[in-house]
């Protein structure tokens, strides 16, 4: 039983025409023309366009978030400008109070004083 190594000829030929046979394999699989590249083509442009579909979606959705907050927002000060109303219009209430009150214990201590000095007169 003998044993043929292949001499350095051989292999360098053998390893020449694996390249061409791979070589051939590949510009066959790379033809525009080739149904494989066609579909990987489709498949391509189909991710693309899903992805720009996202993309867009996505947009959409943060516009009206944007939108949603600046509503937000505005109901938020103007729920805040009537809460100052309210409160300036209740402080305005209570010092018109405060001030008739001051007024009514004047007119009070006025009277008892006219009241004291009529009484020291009569004496």
């Amino acid at each position: 039983m003998a044993f043929k190594d292949p001499s350095h000829q051989d292999r360098i030929r053998a390893a020449q025409d694996a390249k061409k046979a791979a070589l051939e394999k590949f510009r066959e699989k790379a033809r525009p023309d080739n149904p494989e590249v066609i579909a990987r083509q489709k498949e391509r442009e189909a991710v693309l366009a899903a992805r720009e579909e996202r993309r867009l979606a996505k947009e959409a959705l943060a516009a009206e978030k944007a939108a949603q907050e600046a509503r937000e927002r505005e109901t938020a000060a103007i729920l805040l400008k009537e809460e100052l109303d309210r409160k300036d219009r209740e402080r305005a209430d209570e010092q018109e109070r405060e001030r008739l009150l001051e007024a009514e214990r004047k007119a009070e201590r006025d009277a008892r004083y006219a009241a004291r000095k009529a009484r020291q007169k009569k004496k």
